[in-house]
């Protein structure tokens, strides 16, 4: 798959979903690049693709397949669970979305485009979720496949713990 390119020497981002921002512009700019690269790749955007990807926009909160399921049937896509597991398969696939192991649920993508290593940040109490690109390093996970004979191909970070709101609650 080919990915958008980012700035040459440009840091990561600063996480994103622990911090208020304006969604319209943000669920407007994500699907016009999501629609941009599947027709420069030549993949089919699908009306329920779209809409599943603006559903994970609307929130910066993982969203489980059947709560997917559930809004994409109240938007007119049909109740079966194929409809929201392909569509979330399709935009995991292509990048415009992750996998929260954690969660066994999904989030859009916060770098679509750029090719990174996720580092997601899991408030326990509300649930939100903040995607961070981390860079992938020689640690001790790369020294112990190198030593097992293993290629790590993915590798995804999950952090559980508290969001500043949360933070400023549980110290009141």
């Amino acid at each position: 798959m080919t990915r958008l390119p980012r700035a040459e020497n440009s840091p990561p981002a600063d996480p994103v979903g622990f911090e208020s921002h304006d969604h319209r512009t943000c669920i407007s700019a994500a699907t016009n690049a999501a629609e941009a690269q599947c027709t420069a790749e030549g993949l089919r955007f699908t009306p329920v693709r779209r809409k599943a990807l603006e559903i994970l926009l609307q929130e910066h909160r993982a969203l489980g397949a059947y709560e997917m399921l559930d809004r994409l049937r109240d938007a007119g896509f049909g109740s079966q669970p194929p409809v929201a597991y392909r569509a979330l398969e399709f935009l995991v696939t292509h990048g415009f979305a992750h996998k929260i192991e954690r969660l066994n649920a999904f989030i859009a993508c916060a770098h679509p485009g750029a090719s990174h290593a996720p580092a997601f940040m899991i408030c326990r109490e509300c649930h939100s979720v903040a995607e961070a690109q981390s860079t992938p390093t020689r640690d001790t996970l790369g020294e112990a496949a190198r030593t097992a004979g293993f290629r790590i191909e993915r590798t995804v970070l999950e952090a559980e713990g508290l969001c500043p709101a949360c933070m400023e609650t549980a110290d009141t």
